[in-house]
């Protein structure tokens, strides 16, 4: 399976890894860290040198509970930041992670090669257009809500079927626009009790019925800490021991805060699959 990044091609037969460069004030595990462009290209520079394949740069904050910020807001955290990785690593495949077309249009136009969208282009009705039009590889997540309010109440008759459903819609959508590359994110989390997230990744490879790579971001999220009744600072082991099974059950990329440890537990698992 390969996805074609804007003339460069990756091959996802082995699975991937993507460094998460978050350039907010308040996301849940690492918000401010990264917020200057220096900080951040040295942040990104770090995960390159541990391996990742793709940076995924966010610069609006998706947590439980966040709102939505104005896309000049995000587009002045975000655009220099994407400048400066691809003008010291030319070579480095990157990843913006917005809902909107503007902030899309503006980073692709840069040189960015994917856009993930949280909304899978619900938000903003310019967004699978814009992406077509520049023939990028598209991450849709599943969301119920929005980030908000998403895990008010989240509620699902069955939520495998549910996604699974979501997923042929929104790749007929896609595919109709001209989108060539979908990536299917299950939205661990978003919208989601901790019954609903295990119940996800216990069917995850449901979803490659569908033939598109799957991103699974587990990474220090909420389903880890509650399980194992520890912060996003304590959840590293136990974001390894789900990034194995997410690998075990079918996912092509690995979305993470750790990528040294990412790579680590893909080594394994292919050890451990070698023939």
């Amino acid at each position: 399976m390969t996805i074609n990044c804007r003339g460069k091609l990756i091959d996802l037969s082995s699975p991937k890894v993507m460094g998460i460069l978050n350039i907010t004030p308040d996301s849940f595990h690492d918000g401010g860290q990264f917020f200057s462009p220096d900080h951040a290209l040295h942040h990104a520079q770090k995960m390159l040198a541990e391996g990742a394949d793709f940076i995924d740069v966010g610069g609006m904050s998706s947590r439980p509970g966040a709102q939505i910020i104005s896309a000049d807001e995000e587009l002045n955290r975000v655009l220099p930041v994407v400048q400066k990785i691809l003008k010291h690593h030319p070579e480095a495949i990157i990843s913006v992670d917005t809902l909107r077309a503007k902030v899309a249009l503006a980073v692709l136009e840069t040189g960015a090669h994917i856009i993930n969208d949280i909304s899978a282009g619900r938000y903003d009705d310019g967004m699978i257009m814009t992406v077509a039009r520049y023939k990028a590889p598209f991450i849709i997540m599943h969301m119920q809500g929005m980030p908000a309010d998403m895990q008010k109440a989240p509620a699902y008759l069955d939520v495998v079927n549910e996604v699974y459903d979501f997923f042929v819609e929104r790749i007929s959508a896609c595919g109709k626009a001209g989108i060539i590359d979908t990536i299917l994110d299950p939205g661990y989390g978003f919208g989601k009790t901790l019954e609903h997230n295990y119940a996800l990744l216990r069917n995850q490879s449901y979803f490659t019925n569908l033939r598109q790579p799957v991103l699974a971001g587990l990474s220090r999220k909420s389903m880890i800490c509650q399980a194992l009744h520890v912060n996003p600072d304590k959840a590293l082991n136990g974001t390894t021991a789900a990034n194995m099974l997410a690998l075990t059950n079918g996912a092509n990329i690995l979305r993470v805060h750790d990528v040294k440890e990412a790579n680590e537990c893909i080594g394994i698992w292919e050890m451990f699959n070698k023939t």
